[in-house]
């Protein structure tokens, strides 16, 4: 009964215009979805607040194991301590993640490719958002 959220962010332009999306899953069905418009960033900077969205929503749903998914290997290698974490900006975003995450028993994070559905789904929603802003 674990908890599996998918999030993914997006920029046009890098800098530029920005969202991300969060889908919330439990067994394979949606329980909520989020979108925020950021303004003006980076992809990487979009990619890590939709992560720390999802783990906030892991929080407020008290769920002991969740497993967070993203189309951003550098993301998730950064989580996973692979990767360093160079940019200044980056290594907050990155530090806070972090320590939202240790709040939770159990987490793992996972790369899949772009063409996951609820990925897809998220980055439907993300879009969505930008183009109404």
């Amino acid at each position: 009964m674990s908890l599996k959220i998918y999030s993914d962010g997006g920029s046009r332009g890098n800098p530029g215009k920005s969202a991300f999306a969060v889908v919330v899953t439990r067994n394979g069905e949606i329980l909520e979805e989020y979108t925020e418009f950021l303004g003006v960033h980076t992809n990487n900077y979009a990619e890590y607040r939709g992560l720390i969205c999802a783990i906030t929503k892991a929080l407020a749903l008290k769920d002991d194991d969740v497993e967070f998914v993203m189309d951003s290997e550098l993301v998730i290698k950064q989580m996973r301590g692979e990767y360093k974490v160079k940019s200044p900006d980056m290594k907050e975003l990155n530090d806070d993640a972090k320590a939202l995450s240790s709040l939770i028993p159990n987490v793992r994070f996972t790369h899949v490719r772009r063409e996951n559905p609820m990925i897809s789904r998220a980055d439907f929603l993300l879009n969505q958002t930008m183009d109404r802003n």
